[in-house]
């Protein structure tokens, strides 16, 4: 179970629903892990051609400072008065970042040089964290710091919301403008219940996109085998810190640790992934990929092995991913 604490909004009267044991059919197969990706965790659009947008501070002194930017509010931005970013998919409590390679060529860390010093900022919220080649880079409200590489001048915040993760970081961590509206806590994850047109009801994040389960995952040994290059092409949902629950039995929730450490947020013991090629709430694109993926619904099954839910997906709409499709993460055509 999570170890930080779980809010709860069950909007379902309905209760008592078979934690673990709703799904009819096959439900785990022997665990297949994915090979490692060179570049780690990606995040947001493409690396940007490799191009490494971390110039060298213009003095050798860390600044953080308040500033108003157009259509976000006020923002950090760095001493060079460039905005700063931080990426859902890390982690405040403990800090950590899952910004790596590719991913930190697109999104430069904010590494502390020398005294870290600030303005309009509480000196008591920033600290740094360690990342994985020895550097230290700065936080705030426990939450690491990035540049955007195609933020060119200050004043510049092109990053807001690229890839539904990436957001200009606020005096406290949090996420600033538009961003934090209907937020109860920063970072925190809201899974409901919805519905998918010719699938029927099925879990959305709190950007309302699909959720989905991988059947070479393993609920008995809670893994997931979905990592490296897969993990690119099917995101895990991580639990950074809260999570909220609409619609959804809380028996059902719980978490499993990722081979990087991260922790993964699982509904009836099946860790939740998006799916990359879904580019809007309602796509489920992912679904029955290979065999092997499908849309999770509330009960914690793969849409279409509950009783209570099933729907004939053979009305399912053209484009809406029903059927068994196939995708390539890109990677010497290994699939997942």
């Amino acid at each position: 179970m999570l170890r930080t604490r779980i809010a709860v909004s069950v909007a379902a009267a309905a209760a008592g629903l078979a934690v673990l044991t709703a799904c009819s059919g096959v439900e785990t197969a022997q665990p297949v892990v994915a090979p490692a990706a060179a570049g780690g965790t990606g995040g947001g659009q493409a690396a940007n051609n490799g191009q490494v947008g971390n110039a060298a501070p213009a003095s050798n002194e860390s600044k953080l400072v308040v500033a108003d930017v157009a259509e976000v509010g006020q923002v950090l931005t760095d001493q060079n008065g460039m905005t700063l970013y931080r990426f859902d998919k890390d982690t405040a409590k403990p800090p950590k970042s899952n910004c790596d390679g590719d991913c930190a060529k697109a999104w430069p860390p904010m590494l502390a040089t020398g005294d870290v010093q600030v303005q309009g900022v509480d000196k008591t919220t920033v600290g740094k964290v360690t990342r994985s080649d020895g550097t230290e880079q700065i936080t705030v409200g426990g939450w690491a710091l990035y540049r955007y590489a195609k933020d060119t001048k200050p004043g510049d915040a092109t990053g807001q919301g690229v890839g539904g993760a990436w957001y200009a970081a606020n005096a406290k961590g949090g996420k600033a403008g538009q961003a934090a509206a209907g937020e109860s806590e920063a970072g925190a994850v809201k899974l409901s219940a919805s519905k998918i047109d010719g699938l029927g009801d099925a879990i959305v994040d709190q950007n309302g996109m699909t959720l989905y389960l991988f059947q070479k995952d393993s609920k008995k040994a809670k893994t997931s085998a979905c990592n490296g290059d897969c993990a690119k092409t099917w995101p895990p949902v991580l639990s950074n810190g809260k999570v909220e629950l609409q619609g959804i039995d809380s028996k059902l929730l719980g978490s499993v640790k990722r081979a990087d450490g991260t922790e993964q947020v699982t509904i009836g013991g099946w860790p939740v992934y998006t799916f990359a090629k879904d580019t809007k709430p309602g796509d489920a694109n992912g679904q029955g990929v290979n065999g092997t993926w499908f849309v999770i619904e509330p009960a914690g099954c793969k849409v279409g092995s509950n009783p209570a839910t099933a729907v004939d997906q053979q009305q399912a709409p053209a484009g809406s991913g029903a059927g068994t499709s196939s995708d390539s993460s890109g990677s010497g055509g290994t699939t997942y």
